[in-house]
């Protein structure tokens, strides 16, 4: 309930997130477009002076072409001169698109379309008067914004609609991992019963035989029964491990050697049996306690070791735990000689379902990083590791 209300938290902050940024981004493309809009109305105020200052003078002398060659020219938004009835004047069209010209075609046909564009213009923006002595009017400009800021309106929607696009594909390819890495989840954890479970039912159907052949020797049955009682400790120990899974475990001061130390003795009896000569050894001075479930931390260490024999590819091997304290925290450190992990793997060891082996099922050291994090407020991670060298897990716990 507590992860789903953080969820459920984090896509609201999002969604706040992008709907500020959505106004963010509308009001700055408004306020650019306001700028030019701004330029665009002096630009046209200054053509329409111009032609006023022509229209008053008394005596055309002097050069004028720069109102023509520089005003006119910095024109770059539609703009149309009509009479004082409102007539246009096609000679002085600038910047107008889709203008029916073809000669074939009745004048009217062009007159018409231009009307409707001037009626358009002054909706959005008054005409502005050409003047003579201030009182005649001699012709009016219409202009409109440019194609520039018609297309600045538009940027923003172009961009939250391909940052949406972008988005939905996202979350797509995200629900398809999820679901993918939920599907391997469930895959792996009932490879994991399974593997849990053979090691010890297999070695009690051969406990059951060896019983059948040794009817008549009680020794032997005892210990042979003494064995199979161990076994279905075992059996026990695995079914509480995963009863605990999704529940909050019972936390209890423990010896951390005790509990290696058992660890590395139901190893030792079973690494002869694989044809390797692999040894486990303990580097702890001095006692060493910690508040852990013994049970979900002697699986995580099995895990760690299981990882470890199947790194170690040669015929021989050391594995090795060093326990060491510094401050609050206490550091276990689960070293091995063998074959290392790829810079290029690295960041997808605790990721559910990966594996690089063949028979593996890419749960162990994903359900172990949960178990030290989750459970016991603690980290698991990957310390070092050199190709051909070994690898070294840390674990850290708070004292």
């Amino acid at each position: 309930m507590k992860v789903s209300l953080q969820s459920g938290n984090i896509k609201i902050s999002l969604v706040l997130v992008a709907c500020a940024i959505v106004i963010g981004m509308l009001l700055y493309t408004q306020k650019v477009v306001e700028q030019l809009q701004a330029r665009e109305r002096e630009v046209a105020d200054l053509y329409a002076k111009s032609l006023e200052y022509i229209a008053n003078e008394k005596t055309l002398v002097g050069d004028y072409s720069f109102i023509f060659n520089e005003i006119i020219r910095a024109i770059d938004f539609p703009i149309i001169l009509t009479d004082p009835s409102n007539n246009p004047l096609p000679q002085y069209l600038k910047n107008i698109r889709n203008v029916p010209l073809d000669t074939t075609r009745p004048i009217a046909d062009q007159e018409m379309y231009l009307r409707n564009l001037i009626a358009r213009m002054d909706a959005t923006f008054p005409p502005i008067k050409v003047t003579f002595q201030d009182s005649v009017i001699l012709q009016y400009v219409h202009y409109d914004e440019s194609y520039l800021i018609t297309e600045l309106r538009w940027l923003p929607y172009i961009e939250i609609g391909i940052a949406g696009l972008f988005v939905l594909m996202g979350y797509i390819g995200f629900s398809y991992i999820k679901r993918s890495e939920q599907s391997s989840i469930w895959v792996g954890l009932a490879k994991e019963t399974a593997h849990q479970l053979g090691t010890p039912l297999s070695s009690m159907m051969g406990w059951v035989e060896l019983m059948k052949l040794q009817s008549g020797d009680k020794p032997k049955l005892e210990a042979t029964a003494a064995e199979m009682e161990h076994d279905l400790q075992r059996l026990n120990k695995i079914a509480a491990r995963f009863s605990k899974i999704g529940s909050k475990p019972d936390l209890r001061e423990e010896d951390l050697t005790d509990v290696i130390n058992s660890v590395m003795k139901y190893f030792e009896k079973r690494i002869p049996q694989t044809g390797k000569r692999i040894s486990l050894s303990l580097e702890a001075p001095g006692a060493h306690t910690a508040k852990i479930n013994r049970e979900l931390f002697e699986w995580v260490l099995e895990n760690l070791v299981k990882n470890a024999l199947d790194a170690i590819e040669d015929s021989q091997g050391e594995i090795t735990f060093a326990i060491s304290e510094k401050g609050n925290s206490l550091f276990l450190d689960v070293s091995d000689t063998g074959k290392g992990v790829e810079a290029k793997h690295r960041k997808d060891i605790f990721r559910p379902g990966y594996s690089t082996k063949q028979r593996g099922w890419g749960l162990g050291l994903s359900l172990s990083k949960r178990i030290i994090e989750d459970y016991h407020r603690g980290k698991l991670s990957l310390k070092e590791s050199t190709p051909h060298k070994g690898t070294t897990f840390r674990i850290r716990l708070l004292k």
